[in-house]
């Protein structure tokens, strides 16, 4: 967690000097925009199991560099190919137990003096966007409509459960390492709406909580912010 608030906090200083310093464009020339990003997003979850709730906030941070590849002179059109990293946590009912064959999933009406349970995951992604903006070399405001897919690979899955009297963590080794899902980006000049939508499961096939597989379908909505 320290070290993607580090990151964090790095790629927001890089935001701040860009747009203090600006960047000098040339009509004449190509021009690149977007090619650094920070966002937040709040994490829903669909695909759940029965019985299951959220907690609490579930958040999702990320950041990264595309590299933006004009298709047109004009530059309104360009397709965004990029790699970034992600910290996404997700608080719930659901109860991960550490045992010696595997893992146990329960809900917390089984657990005495509960008071919350956590997943969290970090990823490296791989974002593929068509883009589309009004922008012009010289115009620093402008619409954009960015859609496409987003491929990550886990490098890293935590579950955390605190009670009253204990706290337990560990490493979760039935978080699918390769997710993939769909993503919007729409908004005008510095803030815009983002939403990625998950095409598959978080938890493997053997995962289960009541003799059912958890599926779970990570959905996030939040803001984006992309700057040079």
């Amino acid at each position: 967690m320290k070290r993607f608030s580090l990151l964090f906090c790095l790629l927001l200083t890089l935001f701040v000097n860009a747009q203090l310093e600006g960047v000098d464009k040339n009509a004449n020339e190509r021009y690149f925009e977007d090619q650094f990003y920070l966002g937040i997003t709040y994490n829903f979850v669909r695909n759940k199991p029965v019985d299951f709730t959220q907690r609490s906030l579930s958040y999702g941070l990320q950041g990264g560099f595309i590299k933006d590849v004009p298709l047109n002179r004009a530059g309104t059109k360009a397709i965004g190919i990029g790699v970034g990293l992600a910290l996404n946590a997700y608080y719930s009912n659901l109860v991960v137990r550490e045992n010696a064959p595997g893992f146990t999933y329960l809900f917390d009406n089984s657990i005495p003096d509960f008071r919350r349970s956590k997943l969290e995951t970090h990823l490296v992604e791989f974002p593929l966007e068509f883009r589309w903006r009004t922008s012009t070399a010289q115009e620093y405001r402008f619409w954009r409509i960015y859609a496409g897919i987003k491929a990550a690979y886990v490098i890293g899955a935590r579950s955390k459960l605190v009670t009253d009297t204990f706290k337990d963590g560990f490493f979760n080794t039935q978080i699918e390492g390769f997710q993939y899902g769909l993503t919007f980006n729409f908004g005008y000049n510095t803030f815009n709406i983002h939403a990625y939508y998950a095409l598959s499961d978080l938890f493997k096939d053997e995962a289960v909580v009541n003799g059912g597989p958890i599926g779970f379908r990570p959905l996030r909505i939040g803001l984006i912010f992309y700057i040079l």
